[in-house]
């Protein structure tokens, strides 16, 4: 889940947000306003709760943050490397570059995010019964007093013992611990969400059905979720046993087509890489030979056909700062995760600066298909 808004970095990590995450904030505003508040503290201007209501919002926003920030900081304490957090639709995702090295780090790493979770419950309980105490307006109680039930809530839904779900990354911990083997244990746990996710699709179907209870559709929506997640990593796990300790050198693409950054897109275009070579990114390389950047066929097409002669690949091309890049001798497995989450799903290799290869997803499917103990 790829971010559409940056909001920076909290201790080192890169934190944005992706635009479903409108979806919660409409959601748990238009909930309290016309829902929750007005029935529990009637008698308030409208105004007042919408008001009071999208500042929960972006409190339970917040909240959930802190909850993937807990599993950063954890996975970076057990030598996990973290890309960055993005806040979604159904929550947050803390990108992990690599796998927990043993199931007792696993077991670390998961279950620091349901305690947060539950920790937070309990603060905000215990400042909704403070405030109270002071005789503090009871709207603003109703509204602590919430925060303080959802993320217990969310604890609890987090710790269900189902991947994608921390408690899945527990179960995980457990067989993993037990059988000693890592896929076998992945195996498990993402069986254990697809049961979980086609629960919640039946039962939120049935309600919806047989009750009118439109608020099945989400509990659906949430199951439909789980099964997807839990078979994409069930179907990782299958990737990374075929692709355990293979080398970037191996499956990448050598000797790449490059392009000199000072060339107009207008010759670029006239060596005919979209007729001859048939490629859709190009590394770029300085004048002294060094690797400037990555250029994509995306971007010439963006540029205006008569601006084309007089604008540089330079120009118009990703600087090497926000291209992937890997070494040879880098497993495949390290690289992955970042390759899934760059814009062009792409990287640059390099060895001691200077390019030799160029990796994509297509080369790694590709390598998925090899035999076992196959060279290239």
């Amino acid at each position: 889940m790829n971010e559409t808004v940056s909001l920076g970095r909290i201790a080192g990590v890169r934190v944005g947000l992706h635009w479903s995450v409108l979806v919660i904030v409409v959601l748990v505003t238009v909930a309290l306003a016309r829902g929750r508040l007005p029935a529990a503290h009637p008698g308030h201007p409208p105004a007042v709760y919408w008001a009071l209501a999208l500042l929960t919002a972006v409190v339970f926003l917040a909240s959930l943050l802190a909850h993937e920030l807990a599993h950063a900081a954890v996975a970076r304490r057990n030598g996990v490397q973290v890309e960055g957090i993005t806040l979604w639709m159904l929550g947050g995702a803390a990108r992990l570059q690599g796998e927990a090295p043993t199931p007792a780090a696993e077991l670390r790493i998961a279950g620091v995010g349901p305690l947060t979770s539950l920790v937070a419950g309990g603060v905000l309980a215990g400042v909704a019964a403070g405030l109270d105490a002071l005789h503090v307006s009871g709207l603003v109680v109703e509204a602590v007093a919430w925060l303080a039930a959802i993320n217990v809530l969310l604890a609890v839904f987090n710790a269900i013992p189902a991947a994608p779900l921390d408690g899945g990354r527990l179960l995980r911990a457990y067989l993993w611990h037990r059988t000693g083997d890592r896929l076998r244990a992945t195996r498990g746990a993402s069986a254990a969400g697809r049961g979980l996710g086609w629960f919640m699709v039946v039962t939120g179907f049935a309600a919806v059905l047989f009750r009118g209870d439109l608020s099945g559709l989400w509990a659906a929506l949430i199951g439909w979720f789980l099964i997807a997640a839990a078979t994409a990593e069930a179907r990782q796990a299958e990737m990374r046993g075929v692709l355990g300790g293979v080398p970037v050198a191996r499956v990448m693409t050598r000797d790449p087509v490059t392009v000199p950054a000072t060339a107009t897109l207008a010759d670029f275009l006239a060596e005919g890489p979209f007729g001859h070579y048939r490629h859709s990114t190009f590394p770029v390389l300085a004048a002294d030979g060094s690797v400037a950047g990555l250029l994509t066929v995306r971007r010439v097409e963006a540029t205006a056909p008569g601006s084309r002669a007089g604008t540089t690949v330079r120009e118009v091309m990703r600087p090497l700062d926000d291209v992937v890049t890997a070494t040879p001798d880098e497993p495949v497995l390290d690289l992955l995760p970042r390759l899934e989450s760059s814009p062009t799903r792409r990287a640059l290799v390099m060895d001691g600066g200077r390019l030799v290869g160029i990796l994509t997803l297509a080369d790694v499917t590709r390598a998925l298909a090899w035999p076992a103990g196959a060279g290239r």
